[in-house]
């Protein structure tokens, strides 16, 4: 299978000016507790918890995404299709570009690979790719997308159009910062468990580290004696 990333997406991130490619990725605050939906529904009670995709991250984050059905219906359902099978548990973001995009969604962590379900046929629609949006990977030809997704760090425009966005991050882009750069990354960040809001998903929970234990004067003086 070809890969996922097609040479109009290279064609995107080649019509950016210079000085956005060498911009680096946010510095951030060490991560805070994960909110929970709830948090996120009172904040906007729009959001429909059937229409809200979590992913828990090995990096120990929450990224809730809201999906959009009235931009891309048959995306949306596929991605609701392949949680429920907990196809994306355990995959890699197998290509992140520090300045553009973080992308996941191949078992094979290749960039080639997909599910079994045939590919879709394209929904492009106007939605801009600004920081935080979800959108469909596919190869050269349009009606190719998979299973493969992009979270868009800065606004790529140059790929308005061309890819299907189905969604946008409504909480967490903090943890989306601090996925690991690389293609692949040397030690990549992976999907630990995705899930709908609905399913109501308890946040992970940070572990805090573990304290070395404390000398003891005797062992002090046992050591300077040795």
């Amino acid at each position: 299978m070809k890969s996922r990333l097609s040479a109009s997406l290279f064609l995107g991130l080649s019509l950016i000016a210079a000085p956005a490619l060498a911009k680096k990725a946010p510095v951030v605050a060490p991560p805070s507790p994960a909110k929970t939906y709830q948090t996120v529904i009172d904040q906007n009670p729009a959001h429909d918890p059937q229409d809200v995709l979590v992913l828990d991250l090995s990096n120990g984050g929450r990224v809730m995404i809201r999906l959009m059905p009235s931009w891309a219906p048959n995306h949306v359902e596929r991605i609701k299709t392949l949680v429920a099978e907990h196809f994306y548990d355990g995959i890699i973001f197998h290509r992140v570009i520090d300045g553009f995009m973080a992308q996941t969604g191949d078992p094979t962590g290749t960039g080639q690979g997909g599910s079994k379900l045939p590919d879709l046929k394209a929904e492009f629609n106007p939605m801009p790719h600004v920081r935080g949006t979800v959108s469909m990977a596919r190869t050269d030809a349009p009606d190719s997308a998979n299973s493969q997704f992009f979270i868009v760090f800065y606004p790529r425009f140059a790929l308005d159009k061309k890819y299907t966005v189905f969604g946008r991050v409504i909480s967490g882009m903090d943890t989306v910062d601090r996925i690991e750069r690389g293609e692949p990354p040397a030690n990549p960040t992976k999907i630990v468990h995705a899930s709908l809001a609905s399913e109501g998903v308890p946040p992970p929970v940070a572990t805090a580290p573990v304290a070395a234990p404390a000398i003891t004067a005797d062992q002090l003086s046992n050591s300077k004696s040795n």
